[in-house]
């Protein structure tokens, strides 16, 4: 079977002796980066390419089937799943690390076995500049609302913007979500695409017409804006349960080992995007099903000497998903909150997620760098709290309260840099 790959093996062929300069650069900088403990090395080896050779992406792109990975919440486990996927028939090369701007793409590419596939995660502000490069034969969209405040812009711009990138992507087909409006409105200028019911439980950023400004209506599966017609496209496939149905009366398993209905969703979207790259549905979510984890999401570690659950969630609508598959009341949570860039500085979105719903729990722990910001708005929402500003400690206060036990397994939530810090402190993470 062909193995996926996050840029490890090497690449030889005919590029341009600036890109092949370009690449080799790029990962003597990583390796030199990597050596030194300085992380993974990929983003920085991909800036020292592109200093060289701006049109590295470009370049390095021609001789693979590219499919693009974008939208707010969910694509890195989506890259995940689709990557495996499609690994079962075709030799893969991803970005698994969640380095989704360029320089993270270029680092991947460089490496990239001649003629494999590119399964590529794309920050949505950018999935216009890098399909523009690397002219992809599929894109997933999965959704967009509000996320990192200060670097994004308002998710109706986005939205414009996605509409263009993929407006002028005559040989590719898009896999889109028609349950989000903003993402239905976008690939709707796209000349190939296939709709699938993924679900959209956050509705707030999606409740103002694209195509008009008028009010979205929303009505059980459905939606549509009343004023200028704007609706849900028909779903070619669509979830039942946990199983995948497409308008041909397929119905195909989904046994999945992350949990969640958004981790089903991702699925769905993974195995349809799979089938532009010849991959059989029920052959992708066989090789889905492995699958438990997604660079440390949903996986069981130690921290301080005890056992916790790390689940991931960075934004208002990502919150939605989490509520889900916390363990149930009265089991204690850990909270932890960053603001640094790459969480975006700004955390007033904290004030947008429904955090009444922690209520009924024996203790929330409110962690991280804005625990305190995190407290006031626990308190609003009258959910008994301690603030703990070290994650170590806040992570055993939780533990604690489940019962005493030390083999008790707390769950704790964190957007992304404090994830990364739990992963860190984590003795086996």
């Amino acid at each position: 079977m062909p193995e996926a790959t996050a840029g490890v093996a090497s690449r030889p062929g005919r590029l341009p002796l600036r890109t092949r300069g370009a690449a080799r650069a790029g990962s003597a900088v990583s390796a030199v980066s990597r050596r030194i403990g300085a992380g993974s090395g990929g983003v920085i080896g991909g800036r020292v390419s592109l200093a060289i050779d701006p049109s590295a992406l470009e370049r390095l792109a021609v001789g693979h089937r590219v499919v693009l990975v974008s939208g707010t919440n969910g694509k890195t486990t989506t890259t995940r799943l689709l990557s495996t996927a499609v690994v079962t028939t075709h030799p893969v090369v991803t970005n698994l690390g969640g380095a989704n701007l360029p320089p993270g793409l270029v680092a991947a590419l460089s490496t990239a076995e001649p003629g494999s596939v590119a399964v590529l995660e794309v920050d949505e502000a950018y999935l216009g500049r890098v399909a523009a490069a690397v002219r992809p034969v599929g894109v997933c969209l999965l959704n967009l609302s509000r996320d990192q405040l200060d670097r994004m812009s308002e998710v109706r711009m986005l939205a414009a913007r996605w509409r263009q990138a993929v407006g002028g992507l005559t040989d590719a087909t898009v896999v889109a979500n028609a349950d989000d409006p903003l993402v239905a409105w976008a690939a709707l200028a796209a000349p190939t695409v296939v709709w699938v019911a993924a679900g959209a439980s956050w509705k707030l950023d999606a409740s103002g017409c694209p195509e008009c400004e008028g009010t979205i209506a929303f009505d059980a599966d459905t939606w549509a804006c009343p004023t200028c017609g704007l609706s849900r496209p028909d779903p070619q496939v669509w979830l039942e349960g946990s199983e995948l149905v497409t308008t041909g009366g397929r119905r195909v398993p989904l046994q999945l080992g992350l949990p969640g209905r958004a981790n089903r969703a991702n699925a769905a979207m993974a195995a349809t995007a799979a089938t532009i790259l010849g991959v059989d549905e029920a052959r992708a979510a066989e090789a889905m099903a492995a699958v438990s984890e997604v660079t440390g999401r949903y996986r069981v570690v130690r921290v301080g000497g005890r056992s916790c659950r790390l689940l991931l969630s960075k934004n208002p609508a990502g919150w939605m998903e989490i509520f889900d598959i916390l363990s149930p009341p009265p089991a204690p949570v850990v909270v932890a909150i960053n603001a640094r860039v790459a969480d975006g500085r700004d955390p007033s979105w904290l004030w947008d997620v429904p955090f009444e719903r922690l209520a009924g729990r024996r203790l929330v722990v409110a962690t991280g760098e804005r625990c305190r910001d995190l407290g006031v708005r626990l308190r609003y929402a009258e959910v008994d709290h301690v603030t703990v500003p070290d994650l170590t400690e806040a992570v055993r206060a939780g533990s604690d309260a489940s019962g005493g036990s030390s083999e008790g397994v707390v769950d704790v939530v964190a957007n992304y840099t404090s994830f990364q810090q739990l992963r860190a402190l984590s003795s086996d993470g």
